[in-house]
């Protein structure tokens, strides 16, 4: 059953902080709880703390990749089960790949996707998690 958005906490792992307060507005005005992190370190530690319905994580971080960060989620049973959506400018096939064998619910291209079709693509993802 689809949660109620207002319920809904999205984690946004992101370090341009023009780009996370566009997130951020666009999450907040579809009625989304959203927490951001600018660094790998701190976005682990608050996912942990958190415990979102949903993470939103960048690859390209300061202290600690996405990769990095998304291996660790997948590895602690506390957070495993957290859908991880890939959200970033790295597009090629490797990468890509890589994050899904790792675990990640999609993979997002960043100059692919509006504001508001990320937005989509979260509800999408927690509409199929129980």
């Amino acid at each position: 059953m689809l949660k109620n958005p207002k319920e809904t906490v999205v984690l946004l792992v992101e370090d341009d902080v023009f780009l996370a307060g566009i997130y951020q507005k666009k999450f907040e005005m579809e009625g989304f709880k959203i927490f951001v992190s600018n660094n790998g370190e701190k976005g682990l530690a608050d996912a942990k703390k958190k415990k979102p319905d949903i993470i939103l994580l960048d690859i390209l971080l300061p202290k600690m990749d996405g990769f990095a960060v998304l291996e660790a989620l997948k590895k602690d049973p506390e957070v495993k089960n957290i859908p991880v959506i890939l959200l970033t400018n790295l597009g090629q096939k490797d990468d890509v790949e890589r994050g899904i064998e790792q675990g990640a619910a999609d993979y997002l291209i960043k100059i692919h996707f509006k504001p508001s079709e990320v937005v989509d693509k979260v509800r999408s993802v927690l509409k199929l998690k129980k």
